[in-house]
């Protein structure tokens, strides 16, 4: 019996499994999260990363022309640069996540650190608009020995994407083109209103991309919804 192969089919099949816990959209290993909804209804979940920034007001100016909501999973740092524009999001209808307090990626990290992001955040979102977040986004997608226990305590529920705009890289073109070719019953789209816990970030590309997703949906038969609305929890 040759041992050392063996144990290298060990070691690669245990990093593999790592690996699938960490970014798996599907795994709750780590930490309980959803990555789509029910598909017996004509609903996708709109959802938006990294704010609030100085440009989440045009976001949801076209999200109130084609009566849409959306999930804004939100940055502490950046609420407490912005709360007024996080009262907006409220004020408009739309819902507020909690994604985390300084965007870090949490492999690797301390029980304790992910502990302190994700309630500092809570804290600054509940300061801001009077609201307590009930879903939770990670940076990157990125789960770690710890996140599950952090969730719970804070009252959270995990939430990937059925598909991301990778909108902080491409153009608009290309943004529409990646989304609307994964329209489906129960999608969870991820875009994102702001970069990081970068100021006055430009997220044009998002915007000119959405003025075209947005009525394309609408024609297609879809109700645009929070989270909240599309599982039937928390209503918004």
């Amino acid at each position: 019996m040759n041992v050392p192969v063996f144990a290298g089919v060990g070691l690669a099949a245990g990093a593999g499994l790592l690996a699938w816990a960490v970014r798996g959209r599907s795994s709750q290993l780590l930490a309980p999260s959803i990555w789509k909804g029910p598909t017996d209804r004509k609903v996708i979940a709109l959802t938006f990363d990294d704010g609030p920034s100085e440009s989440t007001p045009r976001i949801l100016e076209l999200l109130a022309q084609y009566e849409a909501k959306a999930t804004f999973f939100q940055v502490g740092k950046n609420v407490e640069r912005l709360p007024g524009i996080c009262r907006q999001v409220i004020a408009a209808g739309c819902e507020v996540g909690n994604h985390s307090f300084t965007h870090p990626r949490f492999d690797f990290t301390s029980s304790q650190f992910q502990m302190d992001e994700l309630s500092q955040t809570q804290a600054a979102i509940e300061k801001a608009c009077g609201v307590t977040p009930r879903w939770f986004r990670a940076p990157y997608g990125v789960r770690w020995f710890g996140l599950g226990e952090a969730q719970r305590a804070c009252g959270l529920e995990g939430v990937l994407w059925t598909v991301i705009a990778l909108d902080w890289k491409l153009g608009a073109t290309a943004i529409q083109d990646r989304m609307l070719q994964r329209v489906e019953n129960g999608a969870i789209f991820c875009f994102h209103d702001g970069r990081r816990t970068n100021a006055a970030p430009d997220i044009r590309a998002t915007i000119a991309a959405m003025a075209v997703i947005l009525p394309e949906l609408r024609s297609r038969g879809y109700e645009l919804v929070t989270l909240s609305r599309m599982m039937n929890r928390f209503p918004s």
